[in-house]
């Protein structure tokens, strides 16, 4: 079993940053691709972005290019997710998540972090 937290949520002024943390325990952390996702209110959850299990590679949405990054350390078994120039329309709940590999669904879920970004 794998457990994700999060942390790092809350309150910020548009074109403001945050940096979201993922801490992840139970199974070894470097054998998993790390992705963050969000659902704002009245809308399905969405892909926000990803990084192998060895840090090599990321990938983002569209939303997310340019103003995003993620990064992990294997040695603190945490991910994060670096946002700077936030907008109003990312306010959402964020969630991270672990795959056996970028672009598989999911095995494990974080509980979500709230981002609120008023305008």
């Amino acid at each position: 079993q794998v457990q994700l937290v999060e942390s790092g949520g809350g309150l910020v002024q548009a074109g403001g940053s945050l940096r979201l943390s993922c801490a992840v325990s139970g199974r070894t952390f470097s054998n998993y691709a790390m992705g963050w996702f969000r659902q704002a209110p009245g809308k399905e959850r969405e892909f926000v972005g990803a990084i192998t299990w060895g840090g090599g590679r990321t990938y983002y949405a569209d939303s997310a290019k340019g103003r995003f990054t993620i990064s992990r350390s294997n040695a603190r078994n945490t991910v994060y997710l670096q946002m700077n120039s936030l907008k109003p329309e990312d306010t959402a709940v964020y969630y991270c998540a672990a795959s056996v590999r970028v672009g598989v669904s999911p095995d494990y879920w974080g509980q979500g972090t709230q981002v609120t970004v008023s305008s």
